[in-house]
């Protein structure tokens, strides 16, 4: 396994693109399985989660290409209704092949998504959204399996206890565009990257009305057709190096930075004194000369505060004079980062779903362990502002989601690198990492 080995204490500056959304991209492949027809998508981040769907597709019988470093040519004109456990276990979002293959195969064998360290996700959503189209869902020895051949559009009721789900929102819509008849989603998911998967169905065929909004209008159509796409900038990637220039008071460019996709989160970052103003496409960021107020933010469906970022903004709390209060309502056990903070000398208490921080005090190196995606960056971002040497183990949750990430943080000054294992101290390996 790699490591990333960090040295603090650089003040990021200059400029840095955000790359092609994953949480966009992966539903969009899955989509190009509605039509028989070949489908193109650009500006896709060259990450592991993706060459893992282009493996799930290959095996379906789809045949890829991949053109360049962003962009994949599928064509699906021959698939097979059922997928491999071997590769779906790997990636939860491989589920949102459900809803395109229940469409145009009227069939589907779907292994059961694994856990996951950042809390509960229970699909009965999606199953349910299958179920009022009119499909039979059985579950199997551990596999989904769908028979739709009376397929049909109907009503469907997408909230859940934390709120839309965003890939069950995907797989409803999806299912819908081939169902004959008119079907109503409400209480849909409005990310950014569900507007963005309606935009690909559109430009395919699709009819579909009150894109963006939480009440969803499909009119069934008998078939789509293929189409070029480019994927959103990723929204995640983008906060997260606003973040960065934050806490090592810096000031960067990131270009193809969308906004108007980051509401709430910018709203937090400008209560704290950072000062994010958009260029055209691109976002300035600037951290005011290091003096960072205090803050509170609460995780909410889009386009509340993203549960994407608290882990990060955890990370920015921790040097921010005063006490800051971040409330997590999406995971509420999504805190797995904060024992590996407090190695580097953050003082947070847990309370409820309430991370509380007391910022202002200098952290300080140490080997540190990932627990997942989000959590990767967060410790990152801490090893950034750290005095001394910063040991990040487990990064291979980091190429799931950051495209090229060190090599971007390296750009702007960081002293990061990528690492094999063995080069860290003997003092720092742990038995189970």
């Amino acid at each position: 396994m790699e490591v990333f080995r960090i040295r603090g204490g650089e003040t990021l500056e200059g400029s840095v693109k955000a790359s092609g959304s994953k949480n966009a991209a992966l539903p969009l492949f899955a989509a190009a399985l509605l039509s028989p027809e070949e489908s193109v998508l650009e500006n896709v981040p060259n990450l592991s989660d993706i060459r893992f769907m282009a493996e799930i597709l290959t095996e379906l019988g789809a045949e890829i290409e991949r053109l360049d470093q962003t962009t994949w040519k599928i064509n699906p004109r021959s698939i097979v209704h059922y997928a491999p456990y071997e590769l779906v276990r790997k990636m939860r979002a491989s589920v949102c092949l459900l809803g395109p293959l229940t469409a145009r195969l009227k069939r589907a064998e779907i292994p059961m998504p694994g856990g996951c360290v950042i809390g509960n996700r229970p699909i009965d959503l999606h199953l349910r959204a299958m179920e009022r189209l009119g499909a039979n869902v059985e579950l199997k020895a551990g596999v989904i399996q769908v028979e739709a051949s009376g397929l049909k559009g109907n009503s469907i009721f997408m909230g859940g206890r934390h709120g839309s789900t965003v890939t069950g929102t995907a797989n409803a819509i999806m299912a819908a565009t081939l169902a004959p008849g008119r079907t109503t989603i409400d209480s849909a998911a409005c990310e950014p990257e569900i507007t963005d998967l309606c935009r690909m169905l559109t430009s395919m065929g699709a009819k579909i009305e009150g894109i963006g909004s939480h009440m969803i209008e499909i009119e069934g159509v008998e078939s789509l057709g293929g189409c070029r796409h480019s994927v959103i900038p990723d929204r995640i990637e983008a906060a997260t190096y606003v973040l960065a220039a934050a806490i090592t008071n810096g000031k960067i460019l990131i270009r193809q930075a969308r906004a108007d996709h980051l509401g709430a989160f910018l709203n937090v970052m400008s209560d704290s004194g950072i000062n994010v103003e958009n260029v055209g496409n691109d976002l300035s960021v600037e951290a005011c000369n290091g003096d960072l107020k205090s803050f509170e933010a609460i995780t909410l469906p889009y386009p509340g505060f993203p549960t994407d970022l608290q882990a990060q903004t955890c990370a920015l709390a921790c040097r921010t004079n005063g006490l800051s209060i971040l409330t997590e309502r999406v995971y509420p056990s999504r805190f797995m980062h904060i024992p590996e903070l407090l190695r580097m000398g953050a003082e947070i208490s847990l309370e409820g779903t309430s991370a509380i921080i007391r910022g202002g005090k200098p952290l300080t190196g140490a080997p540190v362990m990932a627990s997942d995606l989000r959590a990767s960056a967060a410790l990152i971002l801490a090893g950034l502002a750290a005095e001394g040497e910063t040991w990040v183990q487990r990064i291979y949750h980091l190429d799931r989601g950051y495209d090229s990430f060190e090599r971007k943080l390296q750009a702007l000054g960081a002293q990061v690198e990528r690492l094999p294992e063995s080069e860290m101290p003997k003092a720092f390996h742990s038995p189970s990492a």
